[in-house]
């Protein structure tokens, strides 16, 4: 069979790509080395957003983009993600009247349905107030969203299949050649793929699949940026986040995180290469002291519970610093051959970026990913409904049907399979293992291309960071694996981390 589209890289980018290009019709071939969303994609700092920052740079066209895929990713995908607000101190050094003309542009340059405006607050007389010292007395509070960035990119590979897609994970491509018609692509198993147009959509990876497997010489270089986050004990009152503005320039967000911590992130490092990902003793200081210059009760390592760090695949500018540099994508096409290389971009325009890949890949066909809920996301709507609001009704509506289940069980089943969770909660979720069930651990493996423990603790939930040694240790055995996950050493798939999402 000869594909029309073979896409490398099975991270957002390359799983929206393979979701779009099914949903016209194409026949599509998704290949990645590792798990889904097994690098990058699984550890950023969960948000959908415009970029509040970025407008220091004049980046308007970017942060306009991204303030409008953030409304249609929480309306296709309302299960996974939700409005979060955000908390933002005046500080010294940084005139009041730059943030209310900043947040009044973020307020305005794309249209909102679900996230609200942003306001200035008092919090003296705020919950969120009594997390942070007394010195910090005026704030604006300002909307982004919060998305499950690994459960993002596996619905939409998800998608794809049940659209046709062949999906080959832990697989990697050798070598790739253009015989003048098709693509010829090798893989580590012994399979040859062959495909009219080939996708080069591996992340920190590209230039060197560009270089090594494609043979092409005409990718741009790539900056390499470390970003590390912490995750701790719950510093929050309330469901705010906060944005810390740090007297170095930069910022530092403090989430609400899995209920019961709270995540710190992020630095930005150069690295020479993606393996040489790792978070420094000095990166971890920085954090904490970022994050202890505002709090009422500080932060310190024993505290620390997990933590990750990892590379962000930026298009080199010379003479551009790290906070300077684009966020935006670049699409390389390779002159001579059905080829390209997609190089930088972010979580948040991950759809906007395939529909650029399908305008030139297949200008024929017609746009459609925008109106269309991701699988889980596809609750029922009342007209004029917005998803979000949709899954909330949906979601009481399964508690009272699941009355048998304790509710914190059907809710934390429905925020992570969404509609794939009735069918389970109907058949029974079969043996609980110490906080997650069978048919879990089945539904991932059968559905969603998990194969070890870590592509379930880490990437299809982040039950790693409650279970307790014995149910990982019972979890590994279900997956035939001889030993449980370290607690506090990662897999090999979070040594990835995307700074600022």
């Amino acid at each position: 069979m000869i594909h029309d589209l073979l896409i490398i890289g099975g991270g957002i980018n390359g799983a929206g790509i393979a979701r779009d290009a099914a949903g016209r019709g194409l026949s599509v071939a998704l290949v990645e080395a590792g798990d889904l969303a097994g690098a990058t994609s699984s550890a950023s700092t969960k948000l959908i957003h415009g970029g509040l920052r970025y407008l220091e740079f004049y980046a308007f066209g970017l942060v306009r983009k991204a303030l409008a895929e953030r409304e249609v990713i929480l309306d296709i995908a309302p299960h996974i993600s939700w409005p979060q607000g955000f908390v933002l101190p005046v500080v010294p050094g940084r005139p009041e009247w730059m943030l209310r003309a900043g947040l009044f542009l973020y307020d305005r340059l794309a249209k909102r349905r679900v996230v609200p405006g942003s306001a200035r607050i008092d919090l003296r007389g705020e919950r969120a107030g009594r997390a942070l010292q007394a010195k910090y007395r005026r704030a604006y509070r300002y909307w982004d969203g919060w998305i499950d960035d690994a459960r993002l990119v596996v619905a939409n590979v998800r998608d794809a299949a049940d659209k046709g897609a062949l999906v080959r994970t832990r697989t990697r491509v050798t070598a790739a050649h253009h015989d003048g018609d098709v693509w010829h692509v090798d893989l580590d198993s012994g399979e040859t793929l062959t495909a009219r147009y080939l996708v080069n959509a591996a992340g920190p990876w590209a230039e060197s699949v560009a270089r090594k497997v494609m043979g092409r010489n005409d990718a741009p270089p790539l900056k390499l940026v470390q970003g590390s986050h912490l995750v701790t004990r719950r510093v929050h009152l309330g469901k705010d986040a906060f944005m810390l503005q740090q007297p170095d320039g930069r910022i530092v967000f403090v989430l609400p995180y899995e209920r019961d911590f709270s995540l710190v992130g992020t630095t930005e490092r150069d690295v020479d290469t993606p393996e040489a990902a790792g978070i420094t003793d000095a990166e971890t200081d920085y954090l904490l002291g970022a994050a202890n210059a505002y709090l009422t009760h500080p932060l310190g390592r024993d505290d620390i519970v997990h933590r990750f760090a990892g590379v962000r695949p930026l298009i080199l500018e010379p003479g551009k610093g790290d906070r300077e540099t684009s966020r935006d994508y670049r699409l390389v096409e390779h002159p001579g051959v059905a080829a390209m290389t997609v190089v930088g971009g972010k979580i948040t325009t991950y759809r906007v970026l395939a529909e650029a890949v399908m305008k030139i890949v297949a200008p024929a066909t017609k746009i459609w990913t925008a109106a269309a809920p991701l699988p889980g996301g596809d609750v029922p709507r009342d007209k004029g409904e917005t998803g979000q609001a949709a899954f909330a009704r949906w979601l009481d509506q399964l508690i009272v049907a699941h009355a048998d289940y304790d509710p914190r069980i059907v809710k934390r089943l429905a925020k992570t399979l969404g509609t794939a969770a009735e069918p389970l909660l109907t058949a029974g979720l079969g043996e609980n293992l110490g906080g997650v069930f069978e048919a879990e651990l089945t539904y991932f493996r059968d559905h969603e291309w998990a194969t070890t423990s870590d592509d379930v603790l880490w990437r299809r939930t982040k039950l790693g960071l409650h279970l307790d040694g014995a149910a990982k240790a019972r979890v590994a055995a279900w997956f035939g694996e001889a030993e449980a996950p370290m607690d506090d050493v990662p897999a090999a798939g979070h040594r990835f981390a995307t700074p600022g999402g």
